[in-house]
């Protein structure tokens, strides 16, 4: 395959790459698989700007996220990552006067734990993910000029949070983090300083690696979990849009920090380079400042409304889910959440085509797997349930196809149907690809014809899945017996 070849086929492959990183997050492939089923598009390179340019790709690994990278409603590749890289792949080739035969930045979205061993790997270049230079990282990688300087990490709370003035009150708390975060750094320090001082240390509740700091505050609004911790210009940010935060400006994790690109050590090239371009692009500068406001001030495509209502709509209908969840051998809070995607948990809702509740299926397709009367809720809940088994069972049950990827092909049937799936899944396989595997081959297809939807669908009902597991935790809904109800359904 020629470089240009390769260039298309890794920039399709953005999009592909980031449900390949949300769904390994599910359990749905180990590391070294993920990295087996990237290496054929991406190589593992090491090496500097010049063989960047002669290869004509720079592979930019960053996280997929609503601030620093995701796909817009129209395909397009959006975020503020993007749209630096974008920035500095322009400046490159104005400079190498490149004419057509452009050097292009290609994005490889990833899990935050995965950012360095990638790179080290040479399966990337640069890291553009809003990484904070601590000296673990420093010692790791070599870091550019920084692109945002004197960072604050500052504690947020939410409902559930109790007011806190100072760090030693944090002693006995819990705090929601990324482990590969240097906010999960900066509290380790202070647990290890309560330990000396004979105070009880800081519960650390573990985020999925794939979890940005939005989704922790997300979690951390809706009252699912305490308290988190945010760079201080982003949590302004969040604080507009999710109005139940509170920023506590005198708890203070770490100061003075600087946040930057990074590159592997034999890059000395593409660091200069990239720092050259950090003079008029980084924070303050028309640049930085413009490009910022608009991913950080634009807050239309960010939240939807109405979490209380479905939280308690949550906590009134676990019992019903468990019971069916039980029934066809299913993950009752993941259940649980694809009902919150399809409905927010409401019985009331209709969609335009005629999706009845909480489950957002016609009553026909109900009717076809057995289930009437779907107004009722719980032979709504039912046939939900009874309709995801049946269409991993009647679907996805041959031979060669293994249980994950069962899941996965029912989860997108859900949402695209059955025959729509079926007939990506013959694309695939009249173009060389595997009928029954979803990463970066039937998934392929999907991104094209669908786009979007069905990822951001995935994405969603696995951060709900990580809510619901938490909320059920702390309330002890997966205790026997626990889940009997207590109030009427609605």
């Amino acid at each position: 395959m020629n470089c240009c070849r390769s260039t298309r086929r890794l920039k399709r492959s953005a999009l592909l790459l980031a449900v390949m990183m949300l769904l390994s997050a599910c359990g749905s492939s180990e590391p070294d698989t993920l990295g087996d089923l990237a290496d054929p598009l991406l190589g593992r390179w090491h090496g500097d700007l010049d063989g960047m340019i002669e290869r004509r790709q720079i592979r930019a690994l960053v996280p997929y996220s609503r601030t620093f990278f995701f796909i817009d409603e129209n395909g397009s590749q959006r975020g503020l990552s993007h749209a630096f890289m974008e920035a500095f792949e322009n400046r490159l080739n104005q400079e190498l006067g490149s004419g057509h035969l452009r050097v292009q930045v290609v994005y490889v979205p990833i899990t935050r734990d995965r950012l360095i061993p990638w790179l080290l790997e040479g399966r990337g270049d640069v890291i553009a993910a809003n990484l904070t230079a601590t000296p673990s990282r420093e010692a790791q990688v070599a870091f550019t000029q920084p692109l945002v300087r004197d960072v604050r990490e500052l504690l947020v709370s939410g409902p559930a949070g109790e007011p806190i003035e100072s760090l030693h009150e944090l002693s006995g708390r819990r705090v929601f983090v990324r482990r590969h975060s240097s906010a999960f750094e900066s509290l380790t320090a202070l647990n290890n300083q309560f330990r000396e001082r004979g105070m009880t240390r800081i519960e650390l509740v573990m985020a999925p690696d794939h979890f940005e700091t939005g989704d922790l505050l997300e979690l951390v609004s809706a009252g699912v979990v305490p308290y988190a911790v945010s760079d201080d210009y982003l949590a302004e940010f969040w604080a507009r849009v999710l109005p139940d935060l509170v920023i506590h400006d005198s708890v203070v994790l770490r100061e003075g920090a600087n946040i930057a690109f990074a590159v592997r050590p034999d890059s000395p090239e593409l660091q200069a380079s990239l720092s050259e371009f950090l003079d008029d692009h980084r924070a303050g500068t028309l640049f930085g400042n413009v490009t910022f406001e608009r991913f950080l001030r634009d807050t239309r495509w960010v939240m939807d409304g109405g979490r209380d209502e479905a939280m308690e709509r949550f906590r009134r209908k676990a019992a019903l889910f468990q019971q069916f969840g039980q029934s066809y051998e299913l993950d009752w809070l993941l259940l649980i959440a694809l009902g919150y995607q399809e409905s927010r948990l409401n019985q009331a809702a209709r969609s335009p085509v005629g999706a009845i509740g909480v489950m957002q299926l016609l009553p026909t397709t109900a009717a076809d797997v057995g289930i009437e009367n779907i107004m009722e809720l719980d032979n709504n809940i039912h046939a939900g349930a009874r309709y995801l088994r049946w269409l991993m069972d009647r679907y996805y049950a041959e031979d060669g196809m293994d249980e994950n990827n069962r899941l996965l092909f029912a989860l997108a049937s859900y949402n695209a149907g059955p025959r729509r799936v079926r007939q990506m899944r013959q694309q695939a396989e009249a173009e060389g690809l595997d009928p029954n595997i979803w990463f970066d081959n039937v998934e392929i297809i999907a991104a094209r014809v669908i786009g979007r939807e069905t990822v951001q669908y995935v994405s969603n009902i696995f951060k709900y899945h990580v809510a619901f597991t938490l909320i059920a935790e702390a309330q002890g809904l997966t205790a026997p017996g626990a889940l009997e109800p207590t109030a009427p359904y609605y």
